[in-house]
């Protein structure tokens, strides 16, 4: 028994601001105190805030302590662990109450958070099963195994409601139904951990921080379809992800719950990882299967689906990571339970990378049918700067922006669709007023563009000359007829192309034109960017009331394009100018604008 419990966020994103380095300070700090047999340090995954990392939680306090340095760590060890007086400086000072600590869950990002694919991060550690089965773990497995045929998992999942977290929303129970009923000697059931959306990382916190419930969850799938080999698809650059999954699978394995005859029941179920080069168009569900055999990742037409036809040539079933963490849940608790949250048509909860123009950046996990604004404005705490919310971006960069007119929109799979958007893997991005929407249209179909395999000649050529529009608009070469012609190529790409990668692409272009088509009008009609983005319609100019001539702007010119003598106004040559805005940074009187 430990007196005192230590938690240390190991995620992805504190692994990189220094924790492995905090956890090294901290043992050595406790060894010396000589508390080695009284405090435990446990490495844990993802807590969700990840704005305030590296993060460290001390039990039994309850103490959470944000933006942890190894130099804090002698005066929490000396403080907190020896004389129990928490060191409040390094507390999250939401925390920080008159009488005491506030609870976590009071906290305005937490509070509103229903935590089911992410129960155990931040909670266990995951390189121990043990700690996964003292939290429930592999309950769920001896259920469907002992008291449950194929057909009641698989009835029970429907019954949950639950829908794919990776795409369009595909019903689960309905998917795992149609591979269940292909007749064949040999069945597969696989996982895309691929995760290609920029700044989308929930499946790649639940592999590192509850590695054992994809494991529970895919066995479960097995069982219920009648597979007994599973895949995991999972990318290369998640190395934390990847290890702690493999060290999960050995440990299932010597215990019996993976492999020959899972807890003597006579069935059968081995798992692999495969590793992928980080392709966005392997997170679509044709090309990642094809990944997996050993080829070049590209997609396959439908039908056959993968259900009848699918790894191999075999009946599979794929989802993604966040779809089977809610699997052993559902198992154990009921469909009844599932459906209590979230709405009528899209039941249970979505977990949401939020980032951008945001103060709380990091992973949220809430019931469907929050609004927009709850996640930005309360959860996410709003924009900082003062500056004004202008869109949230869904779906990565296959998604749409969502204007401030839809903040109160209830996110949902049905409602996202309505409006242009998607909820795709859960990726959100918020921009403020600074954004430009025709760039950041542009900046989704480069990304696209770039990834596209080539395939089919609608996503191969289409979306290049979709993003070659809106290069010439951004330059202030544009057309009034490039907007109809934007429409209705994105049109043809979406209902032409071979699969989701082409078939979505267009969605960022559709949908800023829907709600912000007067920003692409005054770069084509004005020759302007009402944002103050694309360099080419901008121009830097000093008023000269404000200017006090300090030379501050000039000496950081690059250009020498800045001229004026000492203490009188400067002036702008905007033929030399090459808009890269280090005047208007150094500038203190805020003299130099731009427009």
């Amino acid at each position: 028994m430990y007196r005192s419990h230590v938690l240390v966020c190991g995620g992805t994103g504190c692994t990189s601001s220094g924790s492995e380095h905090i956890v090294s300070a901290l043992e050595a700090e406790i060894k010396q105190a000589g508390l080695a047999e009284e405090v435990k340090v446990i490495k844990t995954g993802c807590f969700g805030l990840c704005a305030l990392g590296p993060i460290m939680i001390i039990y039994p306090e309850g103490a959470f302590y944000s933006r942890v340095k190894a130099e804090d760590i002698p005066e929490i060890v000396s403080e907190h662990l020896i004389k129990g007086r928490i060191v409040t400086r390094l507390l999250y000072d939401e925390t920080v109450h008159k009488d005491g600590i506030q609870s976590l869950n009071e906290t305005q990002f937490y509070k509103k958070q229903h935590r089911v694919a992410l129960k155990n991060c931040g909670v266990i550690d995951p390189e121990n099963i043990n700690e996964y089965i003292a939290y429930d773990g592999y309950q769920a497995l001896g259920k469907v195994l002992t008291e449950m045929t194929p057909d009641d998992v698989i009835q029970l999942i429907k019954d949950s409601g639950l829908r794919g977290r990776g795409g369009a929303g595909f019903p689960t129970g309905l998917k795992w139904s149609f591979a269940k009923a292909s007749e064949n000697d040999q069945k597969y059931v696989a996982c895309n951990a691929d995760e290609g959306d920029p700044g989308a990382f929930m499946d790649r916190s639940v592999l590192e921080g509850d590695p054992h419930v994809l494991i529970e969850a895919m066995a479960i799938a097995g069982y219920a379809i009648g597979a007994n080999q599973g895949f995991v698809y999972v990318r290369a650059e998640y190395p934390i992800a990847v290890k702690r999954l493999q060290i999960a699978i050995n440990q299932a394995k010597e215990i019996g719950l993976l492999g020959k005859n899972i807890l003597g029941t006579g069935f059968d179920f081995d798992l692999d990882i495969r590793l992928g080069a980080g392709a966005f168009v392997c997170g679509e569900e044709t090309a990642l299967m094809t990944s997996i055999e050993g080829h070049r990742g590209e997609p396959r037409p439908r039908p056959p689906f993968p259900a009848v036809k699918g790894l191999f040539g075999k009946p599979s079933v794929l989802n993604n990571v966040e779809t089977y963490a809610n699997i052993p849940q559902i198992i154990l608790k009921g469909a009844d339970w599932f459906r209590s949250m979230g709405t009528e048509k899209s039941a249970g909860t979505k977990v949401f990378a939020v980032g951008g123009k945001i103060h709380n950046t990091g992973l949220v996990e809430v019931p469907m049918g929050t609004t927009l604004r709850e996640i930005v404005e309360e959860i996410g705490g709003g924009i900082p700067n003062g500056k004004k919310f202008k869109a949230a971006q869904t779906g990565g960069p296959s998604g749409g922006c969502i204007p401030a007119s839809h903040l109160d929109i209830e996110i949902d799979y049905d409602n996202l669709i309505s409006i242009g958007s998607m909820m795709g893997s859960g990726g959100l991005i918020v921009m403020d007023e600074d954004t430009c929407m025709v760039d950041i249209a542009k900046f989704f179909l480069e990304f696209t563009v770039d990834e596209s395999c080539g395939k089919c000649a609608p996503c191969r050529i289409g979306t290049k000359r979709l993003y070659e529009i809106l290069d010439r608009i951004t330059k202030g070469k544009g057309e009034m007829e490039d907007i109809q012609r934007l429409k209705d190529l994105s049109q043809f790409i979406k209902e032409n192309s071979l699969c989701g990668l082409g078939q979505t692409a267009p969605n960022p272009v559709l949908s800023t034109l829907h709600f912000f088509e007067d920003e692409y009008i005054a770069h084509i009609k004005d020759k302007k960017c009402p944002a103050g983005v694309c360099k080419d319609l901008l121009r830097y100019s000093i008023i000269e009331d404000k200017c006090k001539g300090c030379t501050l702007c000039a000496r950081a010119c690059p250009a020498g394009a800045i001229t004026g003598e000492v203490k009188k106004p400067h002036k702008i040559d905007v033929h030399k100018c090459v808009k890269c805005g280090a005047c208007m940074e150094k500038c203190r009187f805020g003299a130099i604008v731009k427009k």
